[in-house]
């Protein structure tokens, strides 16, 4: 279905787990023939990839989530001025649809267009509702999950909720359908280690330590991927050394769908992007939740994967060196237990998501018209 001239504006802030999906989904609907507009704080301004040369406006947004009662009273006043500055947009742009993907960064936007009645959906990236979403929920006119259950859905706004899955960047979805490489009783074991762009400390102090205290046959064999920390960077490298590992290690892998679809297995948090990633590529993972991520959605979206087989999940307090060697010492002695969770992080991938949240966008278009006008949204509702 094309949508010639229909101009999609998306609102999303400067991280990668609400940009990446956003990334996706213009792919998507610039294949489909919609116009582009990204309404979006300070931080998503220098945005590349599908977003590189859409149409770009910074407004103010405060965050309120996890602030002391000082900061939420600071950041009130910011969020009143964003809701402004995008009411303002939002009429002169004379968009046909908005499609919010949660965060602070998110939430002006989303109010204005609720408040101009706007066609709106909303896609949330986790297992739980975040609260940006959930003060969102009861004003859009769709809410798009990436999974099939999600946590803190009100309710009253449950008949609205489509699960399509988590979008993921075109280099991901390039991978998709490469095979889980076989571990054979010599070769190498490849193994990868993230933790969001700029790394974590946990993993740098924690994986050398658990690695080295795996068996030696296995160790012998190990080709390590890692991202760590700038101050972490060089203490990591010379622990590595020491033990004769083969470890490569960056602050940031520009090429990280060709590290993980080369990997036996994953290491890393479980943020939405991280997971859905990992289950694109279908490679298990095990899954250290950040402990102090709001409302701990970190650690639903890994019971979510462990739940189907697909990884493991590791609390950070129990993410200890001798914890972490008797697992891998498990994992890569029986190959046949990580081959069955490549292939249950296959079959539970949502299958083109960024498809199927561009249907959810395209059903909200109207109908019978080229798009190149800036009618008032009203009209078209009523239409709807």
């Amino acid at each position: 279905m094309t949508n010639y001239g229909h101009l999609v504006v998306l609102a999303a802030g400067g991280t990668g787990g609400h940009m990446f999906p956003a990334e996706a989904l213009a792919a998507e609907l610039t294949k489909r023939g919609c116009r582009l507009a990204l309404i979006t704080d300070r931080r998503g301004g220098t945005w590349n990839g599908a977003l590189d040369g859409v149409e770009t406006h910074r407004i103010r947004a405060g965050g309120l989530a996890g602030k002391s009662f000082a900061a939420r009273l600071q950041s009130g006043p910011e969020l009143a001025i964003g809701t402004w500055q995008a009411r303002g947009l939002l009429k002169r742009l004379g968009p046909r649809c908005v499609v919010g993907f949660g965060g602070y960064a998110s939430v002006p936007t989303m109010l204005a267009a609720s408040f101009g009645n706007y066609h709106t959906a909303i896609h949330e990236q986790n297992a739980v509702l975040g609260r940006a979403n959930r003060l969102l929920a009861s004003r859009v006119d769709c809410i798009a999950t990436a999974f099939e259950k999600s946590e803190g859905l009100p309710a009253h706004a449950a008949t609205r909720a489509r699960h399509t899955g988590m979008p993921v960047r075109p280099t991901f979805t390039a991978v998709q359908d490469v095979p889980y490489p076989a571990i054979t009783s010599d070769g190498k074991i490849s193994l990868l280690v993230i933790g969001g762009s700029q790394g974590a400390h946990v993993f740098s102090a924690v994986v050398p330590k658990a690695l080295g205290l795996m068996d030696e046959g296995l160790k012998a064999r190990l080709k390590v991927s890692q991202q760590c920390r700038s101050e972490d960077l060089e203490q990591t490298r010379s622990h590595y050394q020491s033990l004769g590992i083969d470890a490569e290690l960056q602050t940031f892998f520009d090429d990280i769908p060709e590290r993980l679809s080369a990997a036996h297995l994953l290491i890393g948090r479980s943020g939405a992007s991280t997971v859905a990633e990992t289950l694109i590529a279908g490679r298990p993972a095990i899954l250290v939740p950040y402990p102090h991520a709001i409302d701990d959605h970190q650690t639903r979206n890994a019971h979510a994967i462990d739940e189907v087989g697909a990884g493991w999940l590791m609390p950070e307090p129990s993410f200890t060196a001798p914890g972490l060697a008797a697992r891998l010492d498990s994992l890569f002695g029986l190959p046949a237990i990580l081959e069955k969770a490549a292939a249950a992080a296959k079959g539970d991938t949502a299958k083109d998501a960024a498809g199927r949240l561009a249907d959810v966008v395209c059903a909200l278009l109207p109908k019978g018209d080229n798009g190149n006008g800036n009618g008032g949204p009203e009209s078209e509702r009523r239409a709807a």
